[in-house]
């Protein structure tokens, strides 16, 4: 991240960050402003997980979400939807379900570099 780029955040899961007082949209202003793209990615990630405590559950929700996460090439997470209420229960067990979209932070406007592509159309666009 550029040092231009400031928001408030707090740490949230192993190197992961929770941004605070900034909704997506002055988030996306403000790395916009900075010269860097702001991606999102069109499918929805979710993940339900079942406990006892509301709060610990939320995070092992986040956290499997995230582990996800890592397996595709995006660096950044959007919480779309929490369902995490006192009466959500399943044979009287407590559940969280999260639904978030997968997004991504990069200096270039291009979401892909020529390193990502198959070697066929690395080969097709070097010959252009």
């Amino acid at each position: 991240m550029p040092k231009s780029l400031r928001f408030e955040s707090e740490s949230c899961a192993p190197g992961w960050r929770l941004v605070q007082n900034l909704d997506f949209y002055e988030l996306g202003q403000k790395i916009h402003e900075a010269g860097w793209s702001f991606f999102w990615q069109a499918d929805e990630i979710g993940a339900t997980v079942f406990g006892f405590d509301e709060q610990k559950t939320l995070r092992r929700a986040i956290e499997q979400i995230l582990a996800n996460l890592e397996s595709a090439k995006f660096n950044s997470l959007e919480i779309m939807r929490v369902v995490l209420e006192a009466s959500k229960r399943f044979l009287g067990v407590r559940y969280v379900t999260v639904s978030a979209q997968s997004r991504h932070i990069q200096e270039s406007a291009f979401l892909f570099g020529a390193q990502d592509l198959p070697v066929r159309a690395r080969a097709r666009s070097a010959a252009a």
